[in-house]
């Protein structure tokens, strides 16, 4: 399994949210660039960066300062945020972005996901975001009709191979991530999951490694020190070989 350290972005800095209400928002460090770049030199074997201003506006927000971070660490990066054109999923591409994730879009214009595959392959990755069990889209700010599992069953046949999946009534909380959903989704797909949401310390990256779980996101753990990143890299490392 591989760690995937987080770093939400609002007005270029990074933040946290707590279960994804914008007014509820964190600063937990002054740059993105120094974020990514500690991040980095931990040993991450992946970087998970969020526009949050363009989740909930729409549009590319930040991306000067995500494409600043992506060329300054070695680790691959995916980015999500905003990205509602095939000119998006581009500029993110070109900019050196390994996987771009699909949110809204995938609830809105599911057409722009299955051309998108279709054209990038594994470079394309689908957001899942779980309220009560519905897909929500708009920065979390609006809930579907359609089931979390509907969704993903729709998105595997279009393609796409990779799926993060937020509980959002765990974003944030530390209370640990909603392990019935994904074994749910490991049930009913082939996709490759990311777990984001809940994760507190090494034993819920434990229990997620156990699940047989691709990757977890982990943000506010690690900036809140309940999770000793360079530790838990070395654990996922250690069980890998």
């Amino acid at each position: 399994m591989i760690l995937l350290p987080a770093i939400d972005i609002m007005d270029g800095r990074p933040v946290r949210l707590f279960q994804g209400r914008f007014e509820e928002k964190t600063v937990v460090a002054d740059s993105v660039l120094d974020t990514a770049k500690r991040f980095d030199a931990l040993g991450a074997d992946f970087l998970h960066l969020v526009d949050l201003d363009g989740a909930r506006y729409g549009s590319r927000r930040n991306f000067e300062t995500i494409k600043e971070a992506i060329a300054a660490v070695n680790m691959p990066a995916e980015v999500g945020g905003g990205i509602r054109t095939m000119e998006d999923i581009e500029r993110y591409l070109e900019a050196g972005a390994a996987r771009v994730i699909l949110g809204t879009a995938a609830l809105e214009d599911p057409s722009l996901v299955q051309e998108a595959a279709a054209r990038y392959g594994e470079k394309i990755a689908v957001g899942i975001d779980c309220k009560d069990g519905f897909a929500a889209g708009s920065g979390w700010l609006t809930v579907s009709k359609i089931s979390y599992i509907d969704l993903a069953r729709r998105m595997e046949e279009f393609g796409v191979r990779t799926v993060i999946v937020t509980d959002i009534s765990k974003d944030g909380t530390l209370n640990g991530p909603n392990t019935t959903m994904l074994e749910e989704l490991q049930k009913q797909t082939s996709l490759q999951l990311i777990a984001s949401g809940g994760v507190r310390d090494l034993s819920h990256i434990q229990q997620l490694e156990a699940l047989g779980i691709y990757g977890a996101i982990t943000g506010k753990a690690v900036y809140s020190g309940t999770l000793d990143l360079a530790e838990a890299i070395a654990w996922c490392r250690r069980k890998s070989c």
